[in-house]
């Protein structure tokens, strides 16, 4: 997926100069979390290519597994628990999470720790169905080198679980209680749906060729679901159409 290689880019830390944080006192930290919120907690070491996923009851209910309590995974993406979040919600996920590293990168250090993600996601569950779960992601930069050493990221079961959940993604300044950003496009009301699945696959980075035999359609009729796309969106390219919905 180009968005994860765009992301594995700029989140990873491949400088020479390493950061001297003890990662003992940061799991210490996510284990708290997991313990006293009733959180799913990853910690992941962007130094190191590693995350740790410490569980509570929350993990139950979404179906996941309590086998290893926390987890240890030689990545930063913590595969188990993206797979159950909803493709659309995936991606728009993912996209969320570039524009809060660049937010960040533009920050003067003192002001970092102000900010943060907070998100309603749709998650499958036990019972492999959909239900909203908020996600918030925390940033800790090396004193060090500077870069990015750590993110955690906490996983709740949220109080409003209707029928019909509807996924969020902001960006707040936590200190000043201000969203910095919100969701602008809901697109789900503007495209079709074949039109969707077009612009999810271009945001996964495949080519036009790959998408119509995925969708068992004619490379003329991606195209010309991609430009009505553009029209639709009123952007000027079908990437930017993914960037212009989290303005």
């Amino acid at each position: 997926m180009e968005i994860i290689n765009k992301l594995n880019s700029r989140l990873l830390d491949k400088t020479s100069k390493k950061c001297l944080l003890d990662i003992e006192i940061y799991k210490q930290r996510a284990l708290m979390y997991a313990q006293m919120e009733g959180a799913v907690s990853v910690l992941s070491d962007m130094q190191a290519d590693k995350s740790y996923v410490y569980k509570s009851g929350t993990a139950i209910e979404l179906g996941l597994s309590m086998e290893k309590n926390p987890a240890e995974i030689n990545s930063i993406w913590e595969e188990e628990i993206i797979k159950k979040i909803h493709p659309d919600d995936r991606l728009k996920k993912y996209i969320h999470e570039l524009r809060f590293y660049e937010l960040m990168d533009s920050l003067n250090a003192e002001s970092r720790a102000d900010y943060t993600v907070l998100s309603k996601i749709r998650m499958k569950d036990k019972n492999n169905e959909y239900r909203l779960v908020k996600h918030r992601m925390f940033y800790i930069y090396s004193p060090d080198n500077g870069k990015l050493r750590f993110a955690l990221c906490l996983y709740q079961m949220t109080l409003d679980q209707s029928r019909q959940p509807v996924s969020d993604f902001m960006i707040i300044n936590a200190v000043k209680g201000e969203i910095i950003v919100k969701d602008k496009l809901d697109y789900q009301n503007i495209l079709s749906g074949r039109e969707l699945e077009v612009l999810k696959y271009i945001g996964e980075g495949y080519a036009s060729k790959e998408i119509a035999e995925f969708l068992s359609i004619s490379i003329n009729t991606v195209s010309r679901h991609r430009q009505n796309i553009l029209e639709k969106l009123k952007v000027k390219n079908s990437v930017q159409a993914f960037k212009d919905s989290f303005h």
